[in-house]
């Protein structure tokens, strides 16, 4: 254990502890060093959640059913996004080029889809023969009246984080176009992919207020309200990794004021309300909010104190996409009783892992993009219960004989907002006192 500690002590510290700088942002190794994805499934899973328009990826079959509906991103509406799209490159496109190949796919798809706007994703072969896919962007623009916007996005080209940012500056290139009508007291909400249908939960929320909701980008996202969303007096940011760099280019381009929330763990969705009535200066606004947090809490604490008397003295590690995620999972868990003893994320940032430091107990492990064989070691030493992370923890936690929730993109229930901490601590109880654990060998 000692050993990982010193070889990787630039992005790992104990709380409590002198050591607690954390350095972040660091490239992606090959192989087994990382969890982190690459550059294009970065940018695939911003873009995929717009629903009305056409996602084609220009490169071998393998990258398009890599992402193939890989988010429970819901759709209200048309549901395009839930279609796989490959210009399937081969041996051939390789040697003469496939921006033929690619022009006259984006033409077919389009007169069979309708879709409202187009998004072409470069994969590493395309880095590497070099096909001009902006200029079959232009010309299938031209020809067909809608916007086909090309995404940079070799895998090559960096970590999943660097793929987050081409994928806002592919965005940034939509909005401004529109012209919809938008109310004054209206804001976006930016980060949220609608897993589980949780953004409409959101969105009743911010209706109960009297807000207006104007793009959701990109959960349960429009093409049309995407375009106007420089119209918004607000951007609300959930998701900071993924969607910060966008509203630092409207902040920057429109002027457009941003706002970082959680709307994971009851404390930080009330906060995320409230910081949004404090914004608009606006009392009766600030008192509808204050009436939906006291219903909510009214509703919800009598339930989470049963969870919390059961579940005292558990363990939770946790290693999720993002750090501002972990640092709600973690007041999240306080609330019903569960102790955190291990905390990471794949894109966190230095204060934000400052904030982890000051929340967590001492002795508490907090780790940057970190690997299965380190996982498995911190998980085992600090004798954890149960692991919250997304697809490639599950196994870690499995082969362990411990219980996992998983609180990843690829889930199919809501774990947001007040209904979602219910869920939450419904699942966190089932999996930590499941009666099969007995059967298993004890670690």
């Amino acid at each position: 254990m000692d050993s990982i500690l010193i070889e990787r002590k630039n992005q790992v510290f104990r709380t409590g502890t002198d050591a607690q700088t954390i350095h972040c942002n660091k490239p992606s190794v090959a192989g087994s060093v990382s969890q982190r994805a690459c550059v294009f499934c970065g940018s695939r899973v911003v873009l995929y959640p717009i629903a009305d328009a056409l996602h084609i990826v220009h490169g071998p079959i393998g990258c398009a059913a890599y992402t193939w509906d890989i988010r429970g991103a819901l759709s209200s509406g048309p549901e395009i996004h839930r279609l796989s799209f490959s210009t399937d490159l081969r041996e051939k496109d390789v040697v003469f080029g496939g921006e033929t190949k690619l022009y006259h796919s984006l033409i077919e798809l389009i007169d069979q889809y309708k879709p409202k706007a187009a998004f072409v994703y470069s994969t590493c072969i395309v880095g590497v023969i070099g096909d001009d896919i902006e200029a079959v962007c232009k010309k299938a623009n031209k020809e067909k009246g809608i916007p086909v916007i090309p995404v940079q996005a070799p895998g090559f080209n960096g970590s999943k984080k660097d793929g987050y940012k081409i994928a806002c500056e592919a965005l940034a290139t939509l909005i401004g176009t529109g012209d919809l009508a938008v109310p004054e007291k209206s804001i976006n909400i930016l980060g949220d992919f609608n897993l589980a249908g949780e953004l409409w939960m959101l969105l009743e929320y911010y209706k109960k207020m009297g807000i207006h909701v104007n793009a959701t980008i990109t959960g349960d996202g429009r093409v049309e309200a995407i375009a106007s969303a420089h119209k918004a007096s607000l951007n609300v940011v959930q998701c900071s990794g993924s969607m910060m760099h966008l509203a630092k280019i409207m902040k920057d381009k429109y002027n457009i004021p941003m706002m970082k929330v959680s709307y994971f763990g009851i404390e930080d969705m009330s906060d995320a309300l409230y910081e949004v009535a404090k914004f608009f200066k606006d009392d009766e606004m600030m008192a509808k909010a204050r009436i939906l947090v006291r219903e909510e809490f009214g509703r919800l604490m009598p339930v989470l104190k049963e969870y919390k008397e059961k579940l005292q003295g558990k363990k939770a590690a946790i290693y999720v996409g993002g750090s501002f995620k972990a640092i709600s999972l973690i007041k999240a868990l306080r609330l019903i009783g569960v102790q955190t003893v291990v905390v990471g994320s794949q894109t966190g940032t230095p204060d934000e892992y400052e904030i982890i430091n000051q929340l967590c107990d001492e002795g508490t492990i907090v780790v940057d993009d970190s690997n299965p064989i380190e996982l498995s070691a911190f998980v085992k030493e600090t004798c954890a219960d149960i692991f919250i992370g997304g697809v490639k923890e599950r196994p870690i936690a499995y082969k362990l004989g411990l219980g996992f929730c998983d609180h990843n993109h690829e889930r199919k229930e809501a774990l947001a907002g007040y209904e979602g901490m219910l869920n939450f601590a419904k699942e966190i109880y089932a999996t930590a006192m499941s009666p099969v654990w007995q059967f298993t060998r004890q670690r």
